[in-house]
């Protein structure tokens, strides 16, 4: 069967295109192309000599692909300019825009307008008005008991199970899902199938993907896409106390947003809404497994579990990296920087930066300032929903080790193959000592 041409030209020109082009960066000495391909070392811990040398050469290093920055200072400044965008540096009226408009793809994808991680103001303003009141402090806290019942509730199947569980799959994977399912109105049955179209379509945020793999991701946005219209549909004929219904009535009555629009921002906030997440609560029991010693301050500490999610945030984020592109000549920490300069921001890189953080590369639960990390972003496109994000890895994580105080990760735990969403696709664990009791006794006849 042959390929579709303009599925053939968008995998050239965003995938098979760049990838060379940053090969023969890398083999130029190149430290923007060498940070791509070291990212396909997938512990964020290999990473920490690239964003050593990245920190040493300054503030925002020059390449042939645009610039760096790991510096901290840096980061913050260039994620919250008025002279940068989200995105590569491309006109449209260039052969490339040209090529790329003609072989648009046609559906929803979370690095194309009118996406939020897309967009810039008015539009983001816009779309970012209508969601931002589920996300409010007041908002997030009334969830606490439902998302403490959820995380019970799946804590008790993993009580049932004998042998050896994934905890990724099992947990750290459907408690997100549940919840932010639960907030737009998804039916519990549909869950599952939420959860595996987010996860065929996460690769969608990396460049460079084989032909094989970027058709796997399109047809998972295709699915959503389509997903999607049936969910908004059904809600507008039976609509629920859920943010999905309450956005459906704010667009059908104010007109604030068209239908693309409208289904572009709820997607995004479902797919987001638990991609993070899954991997922030498997980081942080990784984390856990080869530091114990971490572990046991947090046991004898319950008021610790907060400054956890934001040590775990900043150790190993769930982004590695985010890009902007400059919309004008502009000066960035202090440099002259062209129109149109792609500027890559290293969220991990910053996040270990020694100007800010004592001991940037050790994990520890008691550091006064954990939560100055930048693994939500800042500025204009701060993460919507980083309360939620900690609230959930708060309680997910707390309950866990509260019912399995003698969890143990076991061989075989293995990394997602993304390279910008870092997170773990297994992770086998035995819950303890007590929980094989409590398996046995449920399983010895009672005399």
């Amino acid at each position: 069967m042959q390929a579709d041409p303009k599925a053939v030209t968008r995998w050239s020109l965003e995938h098979a295109l760049p990838r060379q082009l940053v090969r023969v960066a890398r083999r130029r000495g190149d430290l923007q192309a060498r940070l791509f391909f070291a990212a396909e070392k997938h512990e964020t811990a290999d990473l920490v000599e690239i964003f050593r040398e990245a920190q040493e050469k300054g503030p925002l290093v020059p390449s042939r692909l645009g610039y760096l920055t790991a510096d901290h200072a840096v980061v913050r400044e260039v994620l919250g300019s008025p002279d940068v965008r989200t995105g590569f540096p491309l006109t449209a009226d260039s052969p490339v825009g040209r090529a790329l408009t003609w072989a648009k793809f046609g559906y929803l994808h979370p690095l194309r307008p009118p996406s939020l991680l897309a967009t810039e103001p008015p539009d983001h303003t816009r779309y970012r008005k209508l969601v931002t009141r589920v996300f409010s402090v007041k908002a997030v806290d009334a969830l606490r008991p439902r998302i403490q019942g959820i995380a019970d509730r799946l804590l008790d199947d993993l009580a049932a199970r004998p042998g050896v569980v994934d905890l990724a799959e099992d947990y750290c994977a459907k408690l997100p899902v549940i919840v932010i399912s639960e907030i737009l109105g998804v039916p519990a049955e549909e869950h599952d199938y939420v959860l595996q179209l987010g996860t065929g379509a996460a690769p969608s945020l990396d460049f460079g993907l084989s032909w094989r793999a970027a058709q796997h991701v399109e047809q998972s946005l295709r699915d959503f896409d389509a997903w999607l219209d049936h969910h908004i549909e059904r809600l507008r004929r039976e609509p629920g106390d859920d943010l999905m219904s309450k956005l459906i009535a704010a667009r059908d009555e104010q007109g604030g947003l068209n239908e693309v629009e409208l289904k572009s921002t709820a997607g995004l906030v479902l797919a987001a809404g638990f991609e993070t997440t899954v991997n922030l609560i498997g980081n942080t029991i990784a984390l856990f497994s080869d530091h114990p010693d971490q572990l046991a301050l947090a046991q004898a500490d319950p008021g610790l579990w907060p400054n956890v999610v934001d040590e775990a945030l900043r150790i190993d984020p769930p982004v590695l990296l985010t890009g902007r592109s400059t919309t004008r000549q502009s000066t960035i920490a202090g440099q002259p920087v062209r129109e149109n300069a792609l500027i890559t921001a290293v969220l991990a890189a910053a996040n270990r930066d020694p100007k800010v953080f004592d001991d940037p590369d050790r994990f520890d639960v008691t550091r006064a300032n954990a939560k100055d990390h930048l693994s939500f972003s800042s500025g204009r496109h701060f993460c919507l929903g980083a309360a939620l994000a900690r609230m959930e890895a708060e309680i997910g994580l707390r309950s866990l080790y509260d019912r399995f105080p003698d969890l143990r990760l076991q061989p075989g735990r293995r990394r997602r193959t993304t390279r910008v969403l870092r997170g773990f696709e297994h992770l086998p664990a035995r819950l303890g000592a007590d929980h094989a009791a409590h398996l046995l006794s449920r399983s010895t006849p009672r005399p």
